[in-house]
């Protein structure tokens, strides 16, 4: 499986040979979607609280007694059915959100997804890209070399366009693209389904290196 590599001008480089046990995984929707599920529940704060009837303010008394006044009997004024009373059944931040997600499935279902962009010519593999000083200018320009490209008039314009992907850490690069609102920057091995999911485009910098780390390792 080969495809081709370009330069940060946006000019045919050559061709790269692409790993089948990354790039050639047949499409499961039920493993992405299960794992992509797990993940975002691990994500939640779980920051939503509500008090009970046992936290509110106030309603120590009783509202009026028992018998004789013809109206309903109550106990409390924080009832649940009382309007400043505690909720019932309401969210509270002591509860856990985790799931657990099997390593070999987490790694299968990132597979697929990115099976599916090559597939769909949403990957772009790049040679390198060398940022000499933290310049948003220079990052402009080469969005604009990478949107010459058949197939990517969008890169930089569209919501959520690209995640770039880099092989280690760069100051230079990640701070350069870092004021561009619809494109990301991350290091390969922190590579996960999300932002494959998340944005439209990826590309991957320096991929002889950068597919070193999402390689499964042979024994």
């Amino acid at each position: 499986m080969e495809s081709v590599i370009y330069n940060q001008d946006g000019k045919e480089k050559g061709k790269i040979a692409l790993p089948e046990s990354v790039f050639g995984v047949s499409w499961n929707p039920d493993i992405v979607h299960q794992v992509s599920q797990s993940m975002l529940s691990n994500r939640r704060q779980g920051s939503a609280h509500s008090k009970n009837r046992g936290e509110v303010s106030g309603g120590g008394k009783k509202p009026w007694k028992q018998k004789g006044t013809g109206r309903a009997r109550h106990g409390s004024s924080r009832s649940p059915i009382w309007v400043g009373g505690g909720v019932a059944h309401g969210p509270r931040n002591d509860r856990n959100y985790d799931r657990k997600i099997n390593r070999e499935l987490k790694k299968k279902a990132l597979y697929i997804a990115l099976s599916k962009k090559l597939k769909e010519g949403e990957i772009l593999l790049l040679s390198g890209i060398v940022m000499p000083e933290i310049k948003t200018k220079d990052a402009k320009e080469v969005l604009g070399n990478l949107a010459k490209i058949k197939g990517y008039a969008s890169i930089g314009k569209s919501r959520n366009a690209a995640h770039i992907i880099l092989p280690g850490k760069d100051k230079h690069v990640e701070k350069s693209f870092q004021n561009f609102g619809n494109l990301s920057v991350g290091e390969a091995r922190n590579l996960n389904l999300l932002d494959v999911l998340t944005y439209k485009y990826l590309v991957v910098v320096n991929p002889e290196e950068s597919l070193k780390l999402l390689t499964p390792k042979t024994s």
